[in-house]
């Protein structure tokens, strides 16, 4: 098995209504910030060792979070996608971050065009990796995986934490063949998400995030594909940053063409096709992803607070 490295650092840091969320930190602690949002399912550790390497080397500080009900961050249910933003913004003050990058695979598109929706003055850019498409509101596209939970809607709101309860007991029994349930997974997949999954680095990196990630909880995949299923909070028009899209001209979890739609709305963007890969190619150019981000802004920071009597 290929070995994998550690975060440099890991903890979490409390957010509203007395909650927790759990991140991964990697490369320089000093370093201009990219928020690494995981796909559905993952964790903060679903970051490529390629991703973390050009950290390292070029000196950025890469950051991994579990969304709630996931790792070490305490379950929750926003109402919506955009409400995350709020916890967003403590995490970034209690990191000491001022303004960032975002990245954002499958389930983790919608958090980062959030970001860039809400927090403008604080975003210099979003990329997403084969994100979501919205299912309601004017921005909404059909077809693809993420249909099956709009029908099951009823059954996940109800049953979304009896259901967590039971895949996260379910993961622990069968964690001794994780590696080979991957193997599994990976042989039914189209060739180029089967090709990434058969390098040994990136089977390590998934392996370690799951069984990371899944320790405690395992409701936040859930929460996901319930909240995926509502309006988002925002429109495509209100993202006003710069956005990067890359997409798997093969994807079969989230089609092509909903990367299409969603970029044609988006004020600033522009997509990428990544010829002949599918769902997590996005993953496999990790420094053309993150050096493409780096070019875009900079963005005025935020103020100081004034306090009284400054």
């Amino acid at each position: 098995m290929h070995d994998i490295a550690r975060p440099a650092l890991e903890g979490t840091v409390a957010v509203r209504d007395g909650r927790r969320l759990s991140f991964a930190e990697y490369g320089s602690p000093r370093g201009a910030a990219i928020i690494w949002m995981h796909g559905t399912p993952g964790a903060r550790r679903q970051i490529p060792v390629e991703a973390r390497a050009y950290a390292d080397t070029h000196g950025l500080r890469i950051i991994g979070v579990d969304r709630p009900g996931i790792g070490w961050s305490s379950p929750w249910l926003y109402d919506r996608i955009g409400d995350w933003t709020g916890d967003l913004e403590l995490l970034l003050d209690a990191l000491a971050i001022d303004t960032c990058r975002l990245i954002g695979l499958s389930g983790g598109g919608p958090y980062v065009l959030a970001a860039g929706a809400h927090l403008p003055e604080r975003v210099h850019g979003v990329g997403v990796l084969g994100g979501v498409a919205p299912t309601r509101g004017p921005d909404a596209v059909d077809g693809g995986a993420v249909q099956l939970a709009v029908r099951l809607a009823p059954l996940l709101q109800v049953a979304r934490v009896p259901l967590g309860v039971a895949i996260t007991h379910g993961i622990r029994l069968v964690r001794p063949l994780a590696g080979p349930g991957l193997d599994l997974y990976a042989a039914l997949q189209p060739p180029g998400d089967k090709n990434l999954l058969s390098r040994p680095e990136f089977k390590a990196m998934f392996l370690d995030d799951l069984l990371n990630g899944s320790r405690l909880q395992t409701s936040a995949p859930l929460n996901d594909l319930l909240l995926f299923t509502r309006d988002w909070g925002f429109a495509a028009a209100d993202v006003s940053v710069p956005v990067r899209w890359w997409h798997g001209d093969d994807d079969h979890i989230v089609p092509f063409r909903h990367g299409q739609h969603l970029v044609a709305r988006l004020p600033d963007a522009t997509l990428k096709t990544i010829d002949g890969e599918s769902h997590l190619g996005g993953l496999g150019i990790a420094e053309e992803v993150i050096s493409t981000l780096m070019e875009l802004g900079p963005r005025r920071a935020r103020r100081p607070r004034s306090w009284p009597g400054s």
